[in-house]
């Protein structure tokens, strides 16, 4: 099992950034790609971003491209997503969660991200 852990979330008017964090432990040797997850409420969990475990092939759903970049630093074991130019339906509880090769089975507790109008 991979446990993964988010940091940075919080409120933040339209227009601003945020950096959220995931660090990754146990068996991380095992993990293929890792990826970040949003749900909004009253909504399902929806993709947003993902990323190998090497830090390379970053994906994204279209509603954040050219705003929102995934990375990795190997040597921390660390995931980060940048969010600028936020908006208010950005507003979400996000996820980071390890694929391992059978699907995203190792999830986080969430971290909120609020942004006001």
């Amino acid at each position: 099992q991979v446990h993964m852990v988010e940091s940075g979330g919080g409120l933040v008017q339209a227009g601003g950034s945020l950096r959220l964090s995931c660090a990754a432990s146990g068996r991380t040797y095992t993990t293929l790609r890792m990826g970040w997850f949003r749900q909004a409420p009253g909504k399902e969990r929806e993709f947003v971003a993902s990323i190998s475990w090497s830090g390379f092939s970053p994906s994204y759903t279209d509603s954040v491209k050219g705003r929102f970049t995934i990375s990795r630093d190997n040597g921390k074991n660390m995931m980060y997503l940048q969010m600028n130019s936020l908006k208010p339906e950005d507003t979400a509880v996000y996820y980071c969660a390890a694929n391992r090769g059978s699907g995203y089975q190792d999830w986080g507790q969430g971290t909120q991200v609020t942004v006001s109008s």
